[in-house]
């Protein structure tokens, strides 16, 4: 590529003409959508985290009369540095989803309808089932007659939403119900 005398002269003019501009106190790095403002004038900056992948960006939500009104990443966040993947960035259609879940739903064994349930009896539900798995298919000795004390009729998976002394809490206590089975997926 041959650069002319006269593409040199150009350049350094726009170049030294952004400097003075810059110095007379022009922000020329500093641009902002209009129609965004008028969107988010008035909302309450609500600081999150997604929850999509083990990074686990900071984003900041826009609530507006209790809605989220617009979702951008934390400038303020040092890993990402403000910027969200492709699935970040569609935050804010993932919360306003009229299909996002809000309560548990529960179907029972040959039912075709699912039933609203609360938390606490969808834990109470899970721990029967957990220990009644546990009671009916643990294992004390194999074979041979040696003590192995292990389950190896359910598995568990961790996801990214733990914090690494999270995860090591939760595989301790699969660990202590005789798991053999654990993994975990950063990506889930």
């Amino acid at each position: 590529m041959k650069v002319t005398r006269r593409d040199l002269l150009k350049v350094a003019g726009a170049g030294a003409g952004a400097i003075a501009l810059g110095g007379l106190g022009v922000s020329y790095l500093v641009t902002e959508s209009y129609a965004k403002k008028l969107k988010t004038k008035g909302a309450k900056e609500v600081r999150s985290i997604c929850p999509f992948c083990a990074v686990s960006c900071r984003f900041i939500a826009h609530v507006k009369y209790g809605k989220v009104v617009s979702t951008e990443g934390d400038p303020g966040y040092p890993i990402s540095e403000g910027a969200l993947c492709a699935k970040g960035a569609t935050m804010n259609s993932m919360v306003n989803s009229e299909h996002r879940l809000l309560k548990p739903l529960y179907r029972a064994p040959f039912s075709e309808k699912w039933e609203e349930k609360s938390y606490s009896w969808m834990i109470d539900k899970l721990a029967k089932k957990i220990k009644e798995t546990r009671d009916k298919t643990f294992t004390l000795k194999n074979a041979e007659g040696k003590v192995v004390n292990r389950l190896e009729t359910m598995f568990h998976m961790g996801s990214s939403q733990m914090s690494n002394e999270e995860a090591a809490v939760v595989v301790q206590a699969q660990r202590a119900l005789g798991l053999l089975y654990i993994d975990h997926q950063a990506r889930i």
